[in-house]
């Protein structure tokens, strides 16, 4: 079990470090001057070779990507002095010389381009936004999307069956940007005084007399749209194991012996279906993270994606890389708690 784990944790380790060198490279070939993004189209050449200086972008991009795996990396080497202290927050391993130590500290995402803020700070300010919006559009796509595998599965051939099945096609085929601006046009402005919704909104507002609130209902269209195509997946996986499954000798045993449909149907059926099902619900939970971007930005919901596409716009990378690293970092841990799960719904599979 525990070489299992070192061994994932390896491929990892190496999925995000392959994540790191690909935007990496890919972001330092754009026709782009972060500087000169930063200080505008008017600004000085001792202003721009300032700024450039400052982020190290003035060195080869060698020399750069090494510098950021070393920021990034848990132990690095770095300067024993109170400003690479003060910016590390590391406790020294091994001192190499008088100027520099082997250190341990956290991953160091830098500053951003535009606002000279910590890149930790502005994600943490936007990641549980995007994890509220991605939790519930999930529950909602679970929920539904179990509900309408099961009864489509049980009542075959009929008018549920089919129409749960045009739906799942249908969610399928809508791409969530797509289905985003229908939504929000729809129930957001045309029936807006029917639904008390608007086309845009975030998770929080701001109220002049309370402050900061929590503002729910503009979580719904953006969930409901997040939701959606997994919801539609989810459906018809559902439904494909639950007939293979209601075929089974077991199936038929245990209706033999007078148990209840529904007994039959949740208790016995629905948990051996459920395997294909997880899978699907772990992987489409850190994709729509990734989904989130499109989504968010048509809502005006303030998150890891609007805040990445911003980023985007300005040519921020600390930015940008920060909200890629967390995505992939996320994709990493829930697929080593897909193989527990495994475990946990079916005893008979083991992790070797």
């Amino acid at each position: 079990m525990i070489g299992y784990f070192l061994r994932k944790l390896g491929y990892g380790l190496a999925v995000m470090l392959g994540v790191v060198a690909v935007v990496f490279f890919l972001f330092n070939i754009l026709p782009v001057d972060p500087a000169r993004m930063t200080q505008g189209q008017r600004a000085d050449v001792q202003s721009l070779q300032a700024v450039r200086r400052e982020f190290g972008l003035d060195k080869p991009i060698s020399v750069q990507f090494a510098y950021y795996l070393n920021d990034l990396s848990p132990i690095g080497i770095h300067a024993r002095n109170a400003e690479e202290q003060q910016r590390y927050h590391y406790v020294q391993l091994i001192p190499i010389s008088k100027e520099k130590t082997i250190a341990l500290k956290w991953p160091y995402l830098r500053r951003s381009y535009q606002t000279r803020k910590g890149v930790a700070s502005l994600l943490m300010g936007v990641i549980p936004n995007t994890l509220v919006l991605a939790t519930t559009a999930m529950l909602f796509a679970i929920i539904i999307g179990v509900f309408l595998g099961v009864l489509s599965a049980v009542h075959q051939n009929t008018w549920i069956d089919k129409a749960s099945v045009a739906f799942s096609t249908l969610g399928i085929s809508a791409p969530s940007f797509f289905a985003g601006i229908i939504i929000a046009w729809i129930f957001g402005f045309v029936l807006s005084k029917y639904t008390g919704l608007k086309m845009s909104g975030s998770l929080y507002s701001y109220d002049p007399f309370k402050g900061e609130v929590i503002t729910l209902k503009n979580l719904i269209l953006p969930m409901v749209t997040l939701g959606l195509r997994p919801l539609a997946i989810i459906v018809q996986l559902t439904r494909s194991a639950m007939l293979d499954v209601l075929g089974q000798d077991y199936i038929r045993t245990a209706r033999a012996k007078g148990l209840s449909e529904r007994a039959v149907i949740y208790r016995h059926a629905l948990k051996n279906a459920l395997n294909p099902v997880v899978t699907a619900i772990a992987n489409w939970f850190a994709s729509l993270l990734a989904g989130s971007f499109f989504v968010e930005y048509v809502f005006g919901y303030n998150g890891l994606g609007k805040a990445t596409v911003d980023a985007l716009e300005m040519s921020d990378f600390p930015v940008v890389m920060g909200s890629i690293l967390f995505i992939a970092f996320i994709f990493v841990v829930i697929n080593i708690l897909v193989d527990v799960m495994y475990v946990w719904i079916d005893p008979r599979i083991t992790l070797t």
